[in-house]
């Protein structure tokens, strides 16, 4: 064993002791040296912020190798060359503006996608029937229909699916859900979620569309909309009815998905959700702005789910009959410190042991080598995404709707029925048939 390896496993061995492991664990302690014909080849379909971020944590890994990059934007794509010649001393990658070229290339293993919402499903699903591994940012898309068809590719192709959903790989977060699911806190009564409401802008005046910009792909399945460049900003075409359900499912799907893991509720789901929302009454962002909904459940505890503020604060807390534990990112606590103590479970307090990923690419690229099994799969991610789907139909139908886990729909409701349904998509932009 080399002082490198040496080097690596004792840093790793302090992280996990510490019980205070990061988000993410820096993949240079993760990673050996591969030879190029082992490397698995990524290509990168949406080189934005999360793109970028997804992008340079893959660029880590030293069994992995991004080949191939694609977006509309040519300024993302000068973004992404930069990280890649950072990385490998050379920005010698495929360049596209067509996903399906990219999605074609024999010589591509493995795909992140990490493009706008509106544009999640399709690219996806393309990916998926080409036989490529897929590393798929969340939500999984603008409606459970949708979602329903990329698992329905994933199951009939057998590639390896990881949700984006990266709280999954952080200590902390399964640290709270283990301690929901061994009665650490007593029977579980409540499980309350609060993530950052929505946003108001004033509207968006028509702007010229730039030369390094294709706006109309851009829009692809979307209504088209006049160009402005406000509109390319995450923050706000997440908050944009065209592109996106809001921050009731950009920002709930990430403790929405902790409360589901905690409940032991990863392969079932709610069986009826009400609750009430406000939207903006004008300006360029229409997505709901506030909001508070009840999840219930069969044989779980449920879930309410609000806009962050003085009754629920931001994360994920699971409320049980002898105490409470609350969990955000980087912070968890509990209504007793002796409730944290053993972090590591050395004494045998908590008999169920849930998936541990220390990192969440990492996991991926070690379930394509047949190393491990990724901690959120194609089945967690669409029960887990059906939540803020749900909470999105419960505030158009303006009613309580009731849910059936498990043939996934509201039964005989045809009019909530409906609302699952993806919406008519534009410019010729389809879903295949699986």
């Amino acid at each position: 064993m080399d002082t490198t390896t040496m080097n690596r496993r004792s840093s790793l061995k302090t992280i996990l002791a510490t019980g205070i492991a990061p988000l993410f664990v820096p993949a240079r302690l993760l990673r050996s040296q591969t030879a190029p014909s082992n490397k698995i080849t990524l290509g990168v379909i949406g080189c934005g912020s999360q793109g970028v971020v997804d992008m340079r944590a893959f660029l880590n890994h030293d069994d992995v190798r991004v080949v191939s990059i694609c977006d509309v934007n040519r300024r993302r794509i000068d973004a992404a060359k930069f990280h890649i010649k950072e990385a490998y001393g050379s920005a010698d990658v495929k360049v596209h503006s067509d996903f399906r070229e990219l999605n074609r290339d024999a010589g591509i293993d493995a795909v992140l996608m990490a493009l706008p919402v509106h544009w999640h499903s399709i690219p996806s699903e393309d990916a998926v029937l080409n036989g490529k591994h897929i590393y798929h940012e969340k939500p999984m898309a603008m409606s459970i229909q949708e979602a329903k068809v990329v698992r329905e590719a994933v199951r009939k192709k057998g590639v390896v699916f990881q949700f984006g959903t990266q709280q999954r790989s952080d200590m902390k977060f399964r640290w709270a859900a283990e301690l929901a699911q061994n009665g650490r806190l007593g029977k579980l009564k409540e499980i309350q979620v609060g993530v950052p409401g929505g946003k108001t802008m004033p509207a968006f005046a028509e702007q010229p569309v730039p030369a390094d910009v294709d706006w109309d792909r851009w829009v692809g399945p979307a209504p088209m909309t006049p160009f402005n460049e406000e509109k390319l900003k995450r923050d706000n075409h997440e908050n944009i009815t065209n592109f996106s359900l809001g921050m009731i499912s950009c920002w709930g799907i990430h403790h929405l998905d902790i409360a589901q893991w905690g409940n032991g509720t990863d392969a079932t789901g709610p069986v009826s959700v009400e609750g009430h929302g406000e939207y903006p009454k004008d300006g360029g962002c229409d997505a709901v702005e506030s909001w508070k909904l009840r999840f219930e459940y069969a044989n779980a505890a449920p879930i309410v789910f609000a806009n962050q503020g003085d009754e629920i604060g931001h994360g994920a807390r699971f409320i049980g009959e002898k105490g409470w534990v609350h969990v955000l990112r980087g912070k968890i606590s509990a209504s007793d410190d002796a409730i944290l103590r053993d972090p590591q479970n050395k004494v045998g307090t908590m008999p169920i042991k849930l998936h541990e990923s220390l990192e969440h690419t990492r996991n991926f690229i070690d379930a394509i080598q047949g190393k491990a099994k990724t901690v959120c799969d194609i089945e967690t991610a669409v029960r887990s995404d059906a939540l803020p789907q749900l909470a999105a139909a419960c505030l158009k139908a303006k009613r309580k709707l009731t849910w059936d886990p498990a043939a996934e729909n509201f039964g005989s409701d045809a009019e909530a029925n409906a609302l699952m349904n993806h919406r008519a998509m534009r410019g010729g932009w389809r879903l295949s048939t699986v």
